[in-house]
């Protein structure tokens, strides 16, 4: 066999290979004689089968499996020996002339075929132990306490008939039939009965809930509205539609006393026990808040400390999945680059240097990750796939089994395990300051956060 490198170019590399017939007629019948021992023909004798005859049936099938076998163990061996990390998979180019091909499955002719790959670059890790990173860290006050409970209370507020005669006010819950038309047609899902809504919650199409305002009981009168443009249902987005509205209830909202009974609607014995629950619950989203801060920080450190050109294949990848989103996004929510005070060719750019970073990202939290040992053990995947389970009551089994049956999707559920615990790895080695923040400053969105790894 001969290999001969015919580029080298950057992370670029492409080599001609060139397999003698005799190599590849010697490894045929290697297979053939291993078959010998296992296949059945009438006529012959378990075992007997001439390797002649074997070749006269299975030659062609034979030669087949051995071109594509020694393909990849040549590939393998050319990567291995050079220390090559393939970043995507080869491009491999066979012979396509049909008389060629015959020939060098008949053992008749070399097989010369190219190979084109694209490589990792060599990767210099920092010292980790010079990083110095800022966590910042905010307490639970009771003020937070209270405020989610008022908010708890108000979405679970009950409410009351109003007087008669009462006449609908915002905020107010109002009960209604309404039968929807488009151009003076009906259309499906158009018609509603016994339909509560709520003034000013803004769960109805814009427009419709604020022309209940004045409504009373019993009364019929025609809202004008119009789907949204990302509305779900392709055939009514963006339409205008009218609904014949009767009103039935107006209900006025009461206010919920925070008390004993109120925490007892939640399975609690008390009102403490459920400012306990909620205490603990809101330390969870601030624990959960200030490591997303603190691992932002370490990636940009990891972003400063690691500039190198990754594997253009694989930024074009990430660059294309996410214009992909970002325009599928767009489309549905009817805004344009001018909403955004960009351009297209801008907002491209600005991709274009976020899908470079996570590549970057990417390839450096593997290197660190392969270089010590870090692993992710299928313990770990099971508790994280029976925890996603658990977001979907009464379609457990159908989770499991969707993730269980696809190695691609439960990769995607093995690769936040791995970087935080490499994350977790480097934090270990790096300074930690924790400083103390404000709730609203800690759970603030940063621009930044869209291009974190």
């Amino acid at each position: 066999m001969q290999v001969t490198e015919t580029l080298a170019e950057g992370l670029k590399h492409e080599f001609q290979i060139n397999v003698p017939a005799a190599e590849i007629d010697a490894k045929v019948d290697a297979k053939l004689a291993d078959m010998k021992d296992k296949v059945r023909l009438n006529g012959f004798r378990p075992g007997k089968v001439p390797v002649a005859h074997l070749k006269k049936i299975y030659g062609r099938s034979a030669a087949a499996e051995t071109v594509d076998q020694l393909i990849r163990d040549t590939n393998t061996q050319i990567f291995t020996e050079r220390g090559f990390r393939v970043a995507s998979e080869p491009k491999i180019t066979m012979p396509t002339d049909e008389k060629e091909i015959e020939s060098i499955l008949a053992g008749k002719a070399d097989l010369t075929y190219s190979v084109a790959i694209e490589v990792v670059p060599q990767i210099e890790l920092a010292d980790f132990k010079t990083f110095s990173v800022e966590k910042p860290v905010a307490d639970v006050t009771d003020a937070d306490v209270d405020e989610a409970l008022k908010r708890i209370a108000e979405q679970s507020r009950p409410y009351a008939a109003r007087e008669e005669g009462a006449k609908a006010e915002a905020g107010d819950r109002v009960t209604v039939a309404f039968k929807g038309t488009i151009d003076g047609k009906a259309f499906d899902g158009g018609t509603g009965e016994g339909i509560q809504v709520v003034i000013g919650s803004r769960t109805f199409i814009p427009g419709f809930e604020d022309q209940l305002i004045g409504i009373g009981v019993g009364e019929t009168r025609t809202i004008k509205s119009s789907f949204p443009k990302n509305y779900g249902v392709a055939s009514l987005a963006g339409q205008d539609a009218e609904f014949e509205t009767t009103a039935s209830l107006i209900e006025a909202p009461q206010d919920a006393k925070i008390d004993d009974e109120f925490a007892k609607n939640f399975g609690l014995e008390s009102l403490d026990k459920l400012k306990e629950a909620m205490r603990e619950r809101i330390t969870a989203e601030f624990s959960g808040a200030s490591r997303q801060r603190v691992k932002r920080s370490l990636l940009d450190k990891l972003d400063e400390a690691h500039r190198f050109g990754p594997p253009p294949s694989l930024v074009e990848e990430e660059f294309t999945l996410m214009w992909n989103s970002i325009k599928a996004e767009m489309e549905s929510s009817g805004r344009t680059f001018a909403d955004e005070n960009t351009t297209e060719d801008e907002a491209k750019e600005e991709y274009r240097k976020i899908a470079d970073r996570r590549v970057r990202l990417g390839l450096v939290l593997s290197e660190i990750g392969e270089k010590n040992k870090i692993t992710v053990t299928d313990d770990e995947v099971s508790r994280a796939l029976i925890e996603r389970a658990r977001q979907t009551p009464g379609r457990e089994k159908e989770v499991w089994d969707f993730y269980r049956n696809n190695p691609n999707a439960l990769a995607q559920l093995r690769a936040p395990i791995y970087e935080d615990k490499v994350v977790d790895f480097i934090l270990a080695l790096a300074t930690v300051t924790e400083k103390k923040v404000s709730r609203e400053d800690l759970l603030k969105e940063d621009d930044e956060d869209k291009s974190a790894a």
